[in-house]
């Protein structure tokens, strides 16, 4: 599986990238991958597993290794990858990982995806605006929070900067700023839900060490 990634990895140009706890990952996820992969024409999705969210508690986050099998289970036969690259790359900022793709990857193009509601809270990321210059925002409608992703400090900043998805098929349109806004059916799935039905979900995973698809390395079991 890793060679065939490997060699799949020299060819592939366009990538969403999709950050989260995955606490745990779940069709929803998916569901989203894939429609943004097909919206915006891209070769693939990659999912950032974070080591540690700044904005949310570490109560209740199962480990990483956990995390991370969960989301290489609802990956599967999907051209979405789920890494733990950050851990690698010691960053724990959305700016300073993504600026550090970019010069690990210079051949690919990358886009950031985000639903409504991260686009409502986006002003409180640190150095936010820098997020939106380093590659094109592409956020996808989630009902209940448009408004307030509108009226918020980056939705109004952003908002200056509208593309459509079409933008994406030529190389000029991934210059950035670039705001461009997906809808589709609401997923009602969420990971609170899971959590609260499924409390011992990470304990069927815990203790198994995963194989990271993009850099190849293990992740320990034992690594919160």
């Amino acid at each position: 599986m890793g060679g065939s990634w490997q060699r799949a990895d020299k060819t592939l140009k366009t990538i969403g990238l999709l950050g989260g706890s995955f606490n745990p990952a779940h069709g929803g996820h998916r569901r989203i991958s894939l429609f943004a992969r097909d919206a915006l024409g891209l070769d693939a999705v990659w999912w950032l597993v974070s080591p540690g969210n700044p904005l949310k508690p570490k109560a209740g986050m199962a480990p990483l290794a956990a995390r991370l099998g969960s989301a290489r289970q609802q990956a599967r036969r999907a051209r979405i990858v789920p890494t733990a690259i950050e851990r690698e790359l010691g960053t724990r900022f959305t700016i300073d990982t993504l600026r550090r793709l970019r010069q690990r990857y210079p051949k690919h193009r990358f886009v950031w995806l985000m639903g409504s509601d991260n686009l409502a809270q986006l002003h409180r990321w640190r150095d936010w605006r820098g997020i939106a210059r380093t590659m094109p925002i592409a956020v996808i409608a989630r009902p209940g929070y448009e408004a307030a992703a509108c009226a918020s400090p980056a939705g109004a900043w952003l908002g200056r900067y509208r593309r459509s998805a079409a933008s994406l098929s030529n190389r000029a349109g991934w210059s950035a700023p670039a705001l461009i806004t997906l809808r589709f059916d609401p997923d009602p799935r969420s990971a609170t839900a899971i959590r609260r039905a499924d409390p011992d979900w990470a304990s069927r995973i815990t203790g198994v060490a995963q194989r990271d698809r993009l850099t190849h390395h293990l992740v320990d079991p034992d690594i919160a």
